[in-house]
């Protein structure tokens, strides 16, 4: 049994969303994000972090998901009395997630933050890649956590 399964059996709601690989629909995820932090009970600025990282993680899926073909990608909410656990699910070609390196903040280039910055504001990030058979990048983010 891998962390996910493990985060999954300790969860009390799970609802999941199938979105097209089109950044347009990009916020319609963010609001419904928005929307279950803020019944949860995070405060503002919790729910801005998670608003900003699941956006990353959604603009990874369109570009690397093979969204020329008009895919979808998904996204899974588990949510329980402390945490939110949030899943971006692709069926890009995937990567080797240990050959991210991390980006040099003294010289930065455009691109190649998101990990970086979804890292940054969640309490735990993990990213499951399968060469040939996609991504899933699970966000955490802790109730009462307000750092």
């Amino acid at each position: 049994m891998n962390n996910l399964e493990k985060v999954e059996k300790k969860m009390s709601d799970h609802f999941s969303i199938s979105v097209p690989s089109k950044p347009e629909y990009v916020n319609v995820i963010r609001l419904t994000a928005s929307a279950i932090a803020s019944r949860m009970g995070f405060n503002i600025e919790q729910i801005e972090d998670i608003k900003v990282a699941i956006a990353e993680a959604c603009t990874n899926a369109i570009e690397h998901g093979l969204c020329y073909n008009n895919s979808n990608f998904q996204i899974n909410f588990l949510v329980d009395d402390e945490k939110l656990a949030i899943d971006v699910i692709d069926q890009g070609h995937g990567f080797e997630s240990s050959e991210v390196k991390e980006p040099d903040l003294e010289n930065p280039k455009e691109g190649g933050l998101g990990i970086f910055i979804i890292k940054t504001l969640m309490d735990e990030v993990e990213i499951l890649s399968d060469l040939g058979k996609g991504t899933t990048m699970r966000m955490i983010k802790y109730l009462g956590d307000d750092t």
